[in-house]
């Protein structure tokens, strides 16, 4: 078994495969989306009055329910392109956006096209088990009255909260239109970000405390897993204040004017996390050299320890030396106490030099 396969085996902090999945992203070859198996439509109506909610069999049940005088939100769990074209041919949507609602490790995006606007970003999730950030890709759809979002994981969505507020009658959203539903969206996303923050600052935290109490190579290994995460953590936050900022900057007629207070809290927030994410890379840093500063300080003792002993058997060597040459006359060769002698000094003058070693400091 080589070294590589040995690592991962005992311990599987080295594994080395997340830095592929993390790296090897080519945006010049075609991706290959594995299907949904199952793909769920579910389609919510309101205004201020009314609320009806519908479970879709078909994607053509979707068009009659868009009314001038509703908001409509079509949210699909589950990317297969058959879905996908023929909701963009019912909306009448640019096929660019079908090619990046089916795209795959897409940068966050933002594009503004005649009749809609269209933003692509990822949720993200912190796995705990494995110590390792993963992404959703979410693709949102803003049109005249509705708003359609696509999913590729149905069975974790943060969207729970929204759906909440909207069985309220006297909720803003309730209130407001469809470029709202956009920004409660976006919100809850960007707020998804400071929660795995948080979890990622709890384990940089205990990476700190076992740095300063017992440092070892398995240290050094989760001081590198965690920079990975913080490199997928910073190419997914980035990049969405760009998405942000175009909406702010966006004259659409699909966004209205006193909203654009509420996407300009988003990118305060989104600005926040991506100050809060280059910290923690700073922090990751700042562990990597305390880390090899702990390192050091330890062989420095260890030779510390090694020079004084060295130091301390010197005199008993040379004393030792001179009386084991081979000479006919040496002072003291025959004397009946020479051996008890050579031990005294052989001691003696260890202990003298311990006694000079400490007076200087230097231990």
């Amino acid at each position: 078994m080589n070294t590589r396969k040995y690592l991962q085996t005992i311990f599987p902090i080295f594994n080395t495969q997340r830095t592929k999945e993390i790296l090897n992203i080519n945006p010049t070859v075609a991706p290959v989306r594995t299907e949904a198996q199952e793909v769920h439509i579910t389609v919510k109506q309101y205004n201020a009055d009314t609320l009806e909610e519908h479970t879709a069999t078909s994607l053509h049940q979707c068009l009659p329910l868009v009314q001038p005088n509703t908001v409509t939100w079509i949210n699909i769990d589950g990317l297969r392109k058959t879905e996908v074209d023929t909701v963009c041919q019912i909306f009448d949507i640019h096929y660019l956006i079908v090619e990046d609602i089916l795209s795959i490790g897409q940068r966050p995006k933002m594009d503004d096209f005649d009749n809609h606007l269209f933003c692509l970003l990822n949720m993200l999730y912190f796995d705990a088990k494995n110590t390792a950030v993963e992404q959703e890709q979410i693709s949102i759809i803003l049109g005249k009255n509705y708003v359609i979002t696509f999913q590729e994981d149905a069975h974790r969505d943060v969207f729970n909260p929204l759906r909440d507020k909207l069985k309220l009658p006297n909720s803003k959203l309730r209130q407001s239109g469809a470029d709202y539903l956009c920004y409660m969206l976006l919100d809850l996303i960007v707020d998804r970000y400071f929660n795995v923050m948080e979890q990622l600052s709890d384990k940089i935290e205990w990476i700190e405390e076992e740095i300063i109490r017992n440092a070892n190579t398995r240290s050094l290994a989760r001081i590198n897993s965690m920079r990975k995460e913080m490199i997928v953590m910073k190419r997914n936050i980035a990049p969405v204040k760009d998405l942000i900022n175009g909406l702010i900057r966006s004259e659409s007629d699909l966004l209205i004017d006193r909203n654009t207070k509420y996407f300009k809290d988003v990118y305060d927030h989104i600005v926040q996390a991506a100050d809060m994410v280059d910290n923690y890379r700073d922090m990751m840093m700042s562990l990597q050299d305390l880390y090899l500063n702990k390192a050091n300080m330890k062989m420095n003792e260890v030779m510390k320890v090694m020079t004084i002993v060295t130091c301390l058997l010197a005199p008993a060597t040379v004393i030792g030396g001179i009386f084991g040459m081979n000479f006919d006359r040496i002072p003291y060769l025959h004397h009946k106490n020479g051996f008890f002698i050579a031990v005294s000094l052989m001691l003696l003058i260890p202990v003298w030099m311990i006694g000079i070693f400490k007076k200087r400091g230097w231990f």
